[in-house]
């Protein structure tokens, strides 16, 4: 039996699962704000119980690796790489784009001759971080920052339909208008990195635990609050 722990923490949803011979059999999810340091490691423990298992029982832990918010991803991948250094189980990471297809394909999203899926991280305003997938799961447009504005899909949509999913989509839906549009508002959840979490596994593509850092995307930026403290 493969058994993998599966992580999200990288938008408002904070989620955690147990996949074991790539089903999921254990599932917690939380959309508290700001809760995602308090309540991942809970989950894992909880679910631990749940199964009656530890963590020698299981064969790896998966994160997500980004793009997404700066502070979830650093607590996912905290805690991954704590759960990786006291067992000694490898580290694996997926993209949480790439988790967003397998949600549309998992949760049957798709809309009939999809040719093209579209996932959309929320990056304020009317940026997103995003990329271009088959409906497969095959990436053919590198991730990147998008500031979406009106007609900047209209190509790839005069080829035919298109799902736009994720907690960015919805914010885009007016300007990116168009038959074959499709919005779907929605935030990555752990149970849908079991498929790309055991193509990683299988292909035995760990990470460095010591080193292993999230996709950022972008180097955050502090800011000063405009609140008087005295």
């Amino acid at each position: 039996m493969e058994r993998l722990i599966l992580i999200e923490t990288s938008t408002a949803l904070c989620s955690a699962a147990i996949a074991e011979d790539g089903a999921v059999v254990s599932y917690r999810e939380s959309s508290l704000p700001k809760a995602h340091a308090s309540l991942t490691a809970v989950f894992i423990d909880e679910m631990l119980k749940e199964r009656n298992i530890s963590m020698s029982d299981c064969d790896a832990v998966c994160v997500s690796m980004g793009p997404g918010s700066y502070t979830g991803l650093r607590v996912g991948v905290s805690t991954a790489k704590g759960l990786c250094f006291g067992s000694g189980k490898p580290l694996i990471a997926v993209g949480t784009l790439d988790t967003l297809v397998a949600q549309a394909a998992a949760e049957n999203l798709l809309p009939e001759g999809c040719l093209h899926v579209v996932p959309m991280i929320d990056a304020r305003r009317m940026e997103v971080y995003s990329g271009i997938f088959t409906p497969e799961g095959r990436q053919i447009k590198e991730t990147s920052p998008v500031i979406v504005e009106q007609g900047c899909f209209d190509e790839l949509l005069e080829k035919g339909p298109v799902l736009f999913i994720g907690d960015g989509a919805g914010k885009c839906a007016d300007l990116l208008a168009h038959e074959n549009a499709t919005f779907v508002q929605c935030c990555p959840k752990a149970s849908s990195m079991t498929a790309p979490a055991m193509a990683e596994y299988k292909e035995k593509r760990f990470k460095d635990v010591a080193y292993f850092e999230p996709f950022y995307l972008k180097e955050f930026v502090a800011t000063t609050s405009r609140k008087k403290l005295f």
